[in-house]
């Protein structure tokens, strides 16, 4: 059928509609028109596949990657970087406006460069024949790449290079995943590996592959070992060696992160995103709620009089410990509600400012009621799901936090992700 593509969605895809149906057809730009099939009918709207664009848009550009369209890690190469950007803002707008919230304002952006800008990769090992592979588009088969332009230039070297040796690693037999992690100087590398070996198979596996790494990839600095995940459970560790920690500049300062702890993908843009959270913020007391290694909760520090840092990740607890030594600070290795409960319970007085840094899921019903309870005078939050902001804001703004202001972050540039930072205010 020809369909013209009205707007962008939350996902990847452009919305058309037929006969009033919606239909979401990948790949396309606001204003086009293409062919496109119905691949799933889902009754209120139905997903599509593109065969073919009748009327390009102006934005539209070819793909800088080989494998666009074929992998399922990028949605956004087909168009311009400013017209990315431009669809992100629309989204974001669109799904705070569903969500009911009103006097949204002006959402500016912050964006870097839109290549190379991964510090962090993750692939799936094949063995027949030997590659590192993404996952093909609405698949669970393996797609093999020798490159991936979004990756840190160091990176990309890595996965060549274990292109053409992992046979000699006997990686395949010994690895079902490995993922590659740099620093901001890209002066120093750590895989992690994932098996479904046991352990008294993997671990000497790996002190005996140690050597022939550090042959091929000079860079390397530490190397650790996991088991594979079954259905929801997390990895477990099995061995390390060498360094368990890299040390990466953000800033002033210089942040030890493990092997397995988070830390923000984007080498371009941690400085900015830094600054646009802590910077102009003082007062007496900061609470630091997912706080990860502590990428806001160390420049805080430097902010406040004392800084509470919230953490449940066991690894990136003891990051944070070691990021924040020196500074007026408590370290609380909890889940936020129960910190937030037992601060209830107890009176706790509110901080001059909180920082919530969730992971995709948000605050939750439970965090958004405890703030409006303990009525801190300014919140920051940065998320990375418009979806679970818009639901967060809408109760925060419930109990009397207005928004003052909002950027969005393009963290991941070429894919239909986005980052934000919303800065709230009790009336």
């Amino acid at each position: 059928m020809k369909l013209r593509i009205e707007k962008p969605i939350y996902g990847g895809a452009g919305l058309a509609r037929s006969e009033g149906k919606a239909i979401f057809v990948p790949f396309t730009l606001p204003g086009e028109e293409v062919d496109a099939r119905i691949v799933e009918d889902k009754g209120g709207y139905a997903t599509a596949e593109l065969d073919a664009v009748t009327e390009p848009g102006s934005d539209r550009v070819p793909p800088t990657c080989p494998y666009f369209g074929a992998c399922g890690g990028c949605h956004y190469q087909h168009a311009a970087y400013p017209a990315q950007v431009q669809m992100k803002i629309a989204i974001l707008r669109e799904t705070l406006e569903r969500a009911k919230i009103r006097e949204i304002p002006e959402i500016d952006a912050l964006t870097g460069e839109p290549f190379a800008y991964r510090n962090r990769v993750r692939l799936h090992v094949q063995s027949n024949p030997f590659s590192l592979c993404y996952k093909r588009r609405n698949s669970h088969a393996n797609l093999p790449i020798d490159k991936c332009p979004i990756a840190a230039p160091s990176l990309q070297r890595a996965i060549g290079t274990l292109n053409q040796q992992g046979t000699k690693l006997d990686l395949a037999t010994s690895a079902s995943e490995v993922e590659l992690f740099t620093n901001s100087d890209e002066s120093s590398l750590l895989l992690t590996f994932f098996t479904q070996r046991p352990a008294t198979e993997a671990q000497p596996w790996l002190r005996k592959s140690w050597p022939q790494l550090q042959q091929i990839l000079p860079a390397i600095t530490g190397a650790a070992i996991y088991s594979s995940e079954k259905g929801r459970q997390p990895s477990k560790f099995i061995a390390q060696i060498g360094e368990p920690s890299l040390l990466y500049a953000v800033t002033d300062a210089h942040f030890h992160v493990s092997l397995g702890s988070f830390f923000q993908v984007n080498r371009f843009l941690l400085d900015p995103l830094v600054h646009r959270v802590t910077a102009g913020e003082t007062g007496r007391a900061a609470w630091d709620l997912y706080a990860g290694v502590g990428l806001f909760s160390a420049p805080l520090a430097a902010q406040f009089a004392e800084i509470t840092a919230v953490e449940s990740a066991a690894g990136s607890v003891r990051d944070l410990r070691q990021n924040l030594h020196g500074n007026p600070h408590h370290v609380v290795a909890a889940e936020t509600a129960s910190f937030l409960t037992r601060a209830l319970a107890q009176r706790v007085p509110a901080p001059d400012l909180v920082v919530v840094d969730p992971p995709r899921a948000g605050l939750g019903r439970d965090v958004t009621t405890i703030l409006g309870k303990l009525r801190s005078p300014r919140i920051t939050y940065v998320s990375c799901d418009p979806a679970t902001l818009s639901r967060d804001l809408a109760a925060l703004l419930e109990s009397g936090y207005r928004l003052r202001k909002m950027q969005l972050v393009d963290l991941f540039p070429q894919t239909f992700h986005l980052e934000s930072v919303t800065h709230l205010a009790l009336d």
